[in-house]
């Protein structure tokens, strides 16, 4: 396996000849994967490409953590001018 940047380099078909190599490079960082001696594809942990596409969990993925019935939610309470009418006080002009 070579490097480049400090990423380490693998080409396809050492890729497909030892999966379980690759995907431990990866589990220290990125692994570029080159075909033909082009950098094709990057391999690299799925949190990983969450945080660099500036993606966090979705909210179904934290509601449904197990810590996630612990938080303490308090809705604001609603005044009486917010359910009043639009209209109320305001006039418009004839024409």
């Amino acid at each position: 396996m070579r490097a480049r940047a400090g990423m380490p380099i693998l080409t396809v078909r050492e890729f497909n000849k030892d999966v379980g190599r690759a995907k431990r490079a990866g589990n220290e960082g990125p692994v570029i994967i080159t075909d033909r001696g082009r950098p094709t594809y990057v391999l690299m942990r799925h949190e990983t490409y969450q945080h660099l596409a500036g993606r966090g969990p979705s909210i179904r993925a934290l509601l449904a953590h197990p810590e996630g019935e612990d938080v303490a939610f308090e809705p604001p309470r609603l005044g009486g001018d917010l359910l009043r009418s639009p209209d109320a006080g305001y006039s418009t002009p004839m024409s």
